[in-house]
């Protein structure tokens, strides 16, 4: 609710940085300030009023989480008259590395309360302004003094309809929307598919001159008079030379705001697991076909150029790594255990790494002998695509397997293999049915590989029928998202230390869950064989989920000996087994997947453990409802002026703070809170605290009790 006055021109600033409440609270509140804004509301209200709006939501990497540290950031700098300044905003997606040197060397007088990398943007951008530049000018000299891999929007005051832009790296990406008198800019074109199927894509990673690196980078400048029309953009490369803007630079939207649609879905990564099979489904379209001699898989020059069809054949390529970061990278390890089910015996080297890893450790002078194949979903991942252009350069062939068409990874590559139909949306943070649909593309790819070498395998059929038939054995192990959610409810919320354990294919299951879990419920997770957990922590008592779908003879056996042994140290082991396999009765839940073929089961464990990190999330956050009913009782008393009155606040707070103060209290005796709840939180004290202070002569008296409760020993220490 900041409202500034520059320049002649209304400037009006919404925030919210809560931490506590639920996924969408902030954008609610900030939905709220702006529709109740009365002053916005007149002042649009004008038949000639034009407006700039320059909004981000963005969960701070650099300074605290809080509303200061909120974006968009203003130019305003301590001590300094800011009515005769130039008033600059700015927002940011990216890092700026070197702010702190920027903050120390410009000696920028910055409110210690503001603590995010972004600040310097304005602050320089009004600095230089100060000394007579114009505002694109002074923008541009700006982001070249920025280090680091950033996507910019800025506003100045001395031009109010325009809007200013940066990009540089492949780590973020500008769209800008053309649409009807207006530009709609985002980091992802579902934010324009709304208004319009036009966009610019930004290149804040190709040099303008290949011969000039200083080119790399792009600039832009909208205008507000010429809004929705190609020159109402202007567009420079970070060395200040100017990059025409022309109707071929202008693509078409591939995605609709069906592909966007939440639908009946709670939450988009419920959405998108129920999606997944469809994502493996489209995969497999069209390149797993029914042959003369049985299942084949078919894939094109585009994927499997000339060249390395004929390296695979004569031998000159004798190594393949497949690499990725983050989720991507393991499903990349479908690959190795796709080789191992349809080319076993050959000559090929074949592993996985990090593509940080083979770039920092692992490159040879020459790499005509290699083939990467590169796995990502978005194709702009900055490490992936740097090890690529490395290994390139080298002489090796790379591979791509990657959602987005169009995208960096696309135009490094020597095939591309997209997932899916290389437009699946993925709107949730945590990524899940690209995954799937990668572990797809792997087994696709690993059997044009071996068909390349003329390898032969007794299990390829059977694979191949199998890799078939998953995306309904996935479907089926959707359905049983109820029994996940009943176990996930029953021991996530009471065990403070979690681990995820497999054997074999299952090792890529416990490693992607163990991403996902962390993502989902902010525990950091072990991930181990299942053999080596009483080896290091089972005396710390944990959850251990078991990815065992799948497991035959004596490896079954052991891992349920295992379970018996964890189960025996009071641990909470859940196990995802095959249907019909009743070895693992020690656990305490048993989740029973379709059976499929030993090779690929390893990927309904994944399905499983997405849906159990979703269910266990929900169980943890529904215990902080009794506080968010605290919280909110202390809120609503704040906005009713009744603060000053302490004997009417304490009424009614204890007449609206009660109910919930005893569910929590029954939730607490029945030992189902988390493994180590505080009773009332920090936030909620500094409230009380607030608004609690006892005047001069001492006329309000009160105590507030708080304490740890540990789950395990079933122990209460109050203060």
């Amino acid at each position: 609710m900041a409202v500034r006055t520059p320049e002649g021109h209304l400037s009006l600033v919404y925030k919210a940085a809560a931490e506590i409440g639920e996924l969408g609270d902030n954008t609610r509140a900030l939905r709220d300030a702006i529709s109740g804004d009365s002053l916005l509301r007149q002042a649009l209200a004008s038949g000639s009023v034009e407006a700039v709006v320059l909004g981000h939501t963005r969960w701070a990497s650099v300074g605290i989480i809080s509303q200061p540290n909120a974006h968009p950031l203003n130019s305003d700098e301590l001590d300094i008259d800011q009515v005769s300044r130039p008033y600059v905003t700015a927002v940011l997606n990216g890092d700026v590395d070197n702010f702190a040197d920027l903050k120390l060397s410009e000696s920028l007088r910055i409110a210690d309360e503001i603590t995010t990398d972004a600040k310097v943007i304005p602050t320089l951008t009004a600095r230089a302004m100060v000394d007579g530049a114009q505002p694109i000018d002074a923008f541009r000299d700006t982001v070249n003094q920025l280090e680091g891999s950033v996507a910019i929007a800025a506003s100045a005051a001395a031009d109010p309809g325009d809007l200013m832009l940066a990009l540089r790296g492949s780590g973020q990406a500008i769209y800008i929307g053309l649409a009807e008198d207006a530009f709609i800019v985002a980091s992802e074109p579902y934010g324009v598919v709304e208004e319009t199927t036009r966009y610019l894509r930004l290149d804040g990673d190709v040099p303008a001159d290949p011969g000039n690196p200083a080119s790399r980078g792009q600039v832009v400048q909208l205008l507000g008079d010429r809004a929705g029309a190609l020159e109402g953009i202007s567009r420079w490369a970070y060395d200040g030379s100017s990059v025409e803007v022309a109707d071929a630079d202008l693509d078409s939207a591939q995605i609709t705001t069906r592909d966007i649609d939440r639908g009946d879905s709670p939450h988009f990564l419920l959405k998108e697991i129920g999606e997944a099979p469809g994502s493996f489904r489209k995969t497999l379209r069209g390149k797993l076909i029914d042959g003369p001699d049985g299942p084949a898989v078919v894939l094109g020059d585009e994927v499997l150029s000339p060249a390395v069809r004929s390296g695979l054949a004569d031998g000159s390529i004798t190594r393949i790594i497949a690499i990725g970061q983050g989720t991507a990278a393991v499903a990349s390890r479908a690959l190795a255990e796709g080789l191992a089910a349809f080319a076993p015996g050959t000559a090929l080297r074949v592993e996985s790494a990090l593509a940080t890893e083979l770039s920092g450790f692992n490159l040879a002078d020459s790499m005509d002998d290699t083939l990467v194949v590169a796995v990502s979903q978005s194709g702009t991942t900055t490490d992936t695509n740097r090890t690529v252009d490395l290994v390139r350069s080298r002489g090796g062939h790379v591979i791509a397997i990657v959602n987005r068409r169009n995208s960096d990874l696309t135009d490094r590559a020597d095939g591309v293999l997209y997932t899916s139909d290389g437009r699946d949306v993925e709107m949730s943070v945590a990524s899940t049915k690209a995954f799937y649909a990668q572990i797809a593309a792997c087994f696709l790819l690993a059997a044009a590989i071996a068909d390349a070498v003329g390898a032969t395998s007794p299990d390829r059929a059977d694979v191949l029928e199998g890799l078939r038939g998953l995306p309904a054995a996935l479907e089926a192990t959707f359905e049983l998202r109820p029994e996940i959610a009943r176990a996930a409810h029953d021991v996530a919320p009471s065990r403070r230390y979690w681990a995820i354990v497999g054997n074999g294919a299952n090792r890529i299951a416990a490693e992607e869950v163990r991403i996902k879990l962390s993502e989902l419920c902010y525990k950091a997770i072990a991930c181990d064989g299942t053999e080596d957990k009483k080896h290091i922590d089972l005396s710390s008592e944990p959850l251990i989920l078991v990815c065992a779908a799948g497991l035959q003879g004596s490896t079954a056996d052991d891992v349920a000996k295992e379970v018996a042994i964890y189960r025996a140290h009071k641990a909470a082991p859940v196990v995802v087994a095959s249907q019909g396999e009743e070895r693992f009765s020690a656990a305490l839940h048993v989740i029973s997947v379709p059976v499929v073929h030993t090779r690929l089961a390893f990927v309904l464990s994944a399905m499983v453990g997405h849906l159990f990190g979703y269910e266990a999330a929900l169980a943890i956050d529904s215990q902080a409802l009794p506080l968010r009913e605290a919280r909110s009782a202390i809120d609503e008393a704040i906005a009713t002026g009744i603060v000053d009155d302490g004997e009417l606040l304490m009424r009614r707070l204890r007449t609206e703070m009660t109910p919930a103060a005893t569910r929590y209290f029954d939730m607490l005796r029945s030992g189902s809170l988390a493994a180590e709840t505080l009773l009332v939180p920090d936030t909620v004290l500094a409230e009380l605290n607030r608004l609690f202070q006892m005047d001069q002569q001492g006329s309000h008296y009160f105590t507030i009790w708080f304490g740890v409760y540990q789950a395990s020993t079933r122990t209460l220490r109050y203060s």
